[in-house]
C-alpha cells in the first residue's frame, strides 16, 4: 500500500472500535473544557476525551509493535531488541509526526520505507529457512544453501532506501519550484 499510494479520504469515518466503544459505554459528543467526565440531563458521559487517551495509548504500543520486525531484521540480540522497545515507548513516535508534516514534502519516503520493510521480510524469511526447525519443510533440518544477510548489508540498505528516496524528494522539490517560479 505504500508504494501504490490509497485514495487518502479526507471525510471522517469513525473508527469501528470507538463505535463499539460508544455502545458499551456512555460518550457525549462534545468536550466539556478538559473534563473526561460530564453530566447532562443528570445521566454521568464520557467525554471524547477519553477517546483522545486511548488513541494516544494505543499509538504508543503501536510504534513499540510495529519496530519488533524491524529490530529483529538487524539483530537478535536480547538487549537490543527490548531497548529498541523501550525507547518506542518511550516517545519516539514523536519522530513520526515530524515526519508525517513532511512526508508532503518527501514524495518518495513511502517508496523507501516499502524497500526497507520488503527487505526485512525477505531477510526474516532467509533466516527462518536458515535455522529451520518445521519437521514438513527439509524435514527439520536447517537450508544451509540459503545465504545469511549480515548486520552491515541490512543497515547500508536501510540508509542506501531512505537516504535516496530522502534526496530524490529533495530534488523533485527542487524542480518544482524552478517551475513555479518560471
Amino acid at each position: 500500500k505504500l508504494v501504490i499510494g490509497g485514495d487518502e479520504d479526507e471525510e471522517y469515518h469513525e473508527n469501528g472500535l470507538i463505535r463499539t466503544l460508544r455502545k458499551v459505554i456512555k460518550i457525549s459528543n462534545e468536550y466539556d473544557g478538559e473534563k473526561l467526565r460530564t453530566t447532562k440531563n443528570g445521566i454521568r458521559y464520557w467525554t471524547p476525551m477519553l477517546i483522545v487517551f486511548l488513541t494516544i495509548g494505543t499509538t504508543d504500543v503501536m510504534f513499540a509493535f510495529d519496530s519488533i520486525p524491524a529490530i529483529f531484521g538487524l539483530t537478535k540480540d536480547p538487549f537490543l531488541v527490548f531497548t529498541s522497545n523501550v525507547f518506542a515507548l518511550l516517545g519516539l513516535q514523536q519522530l513520526y509526526f515530524l515526519l508525517g508534516a513532511l512526508l508532503d514534502k518527501l514524495v518518495y519516503l513511502p517508496v523507501g520505507l516499502s524497500v526497507v520493510l520488503g527487505f526485512i521480510g525477505v531477510k526474516l524469511i532467509m533466516e527462518a529457512l536458515h535455522g529451520n526447525t518445521l519437521p514438513f519443510i527439509n524435514g527439520g533440518e536447517g537450508i544451509h544453501w540459503v545465504p545469511e544477510v549480515p548486520t552491515w548489508l541490512s543497515l547500508a540498505v536501510i540508509v542506501v532506501a531512505i537516504g535516496g528516496a530522502s534526496l530524490a524528494s529533495v530534488a523533485k522539490m527542487k524542480s518544482m519550484n524552478k517551475v513555479e517560479k518560471a
